[in-house]
């Protein structure tokens, strides 16, 4: 199949499919250029097929990198909520000639491999417990009551 430019396919995928938004699929390409360039650092390749679950790994780098704590919230205003989702836009952009193919790929490379929020949130969770333990681990632990004072080295 030829390939087409990227924003033409992009609006007939849009034709055929509306789950997702445009920018969605803009971001998605530039994760992949994103995982490209990654796998290349790592394994010395210049041009290798990537796998779904590397797509996803690069896919959670890329928003993280660039949306920070918000890429949860921006992932999903373009309608992309899960990693099955990131592969039924690869496999909408390979229908319409954007993506390759392999002859091993398939949408279910995305399914299970990873809880795309669960991915996009651990880098800014804490780590480690800062004034409550967790439920069932122990009594609750009140914040010195200083007003809008600094805590003491002691109370941190």
């Amino acid at each position: 199949m030829e390939r087409v430019h990227f924003d033409a396919a992009v609006k007939t995928v849009l034709q055929q499919d509306r789950r997702f938004s445009a920018d969605g699929y803009q971001f998605l390409r530039e994760a992949l250029d994103h995982t490209v360039k990654s796998l290349r650092k790592d394994e010395l390749v210049e041009h290798r097929h990537v796998s779904g679950p590397e797509l996803l790994r690069g896919l959670v780098s890329c928003a993280t990198e660039k949306f920070g704590s918000m890429a949860v919230a921006v992932l999903e205003s373009w309608g992309v909520r899960t990693g099955e989702d990131v592969g039924a836009m690869v496999f909408n952009l390979i229908q319409v000639g954007a993506f390759g193919r392999s002859e091993e790929d398939s949408p279910e490379d995305f399914e299970g491999v990873i809880d795309l929020r669960e991915a996009l949130l651990a880098p800014f969770l804490p780590t480690r417990e800062v004034l409550a333990p967790r439920r069932g681990t122990g009594p609750a632990v009140d914040p010195p009551a200083r007003g809008n004072q600094p805590a003491t080295p002691s109370e941190l």
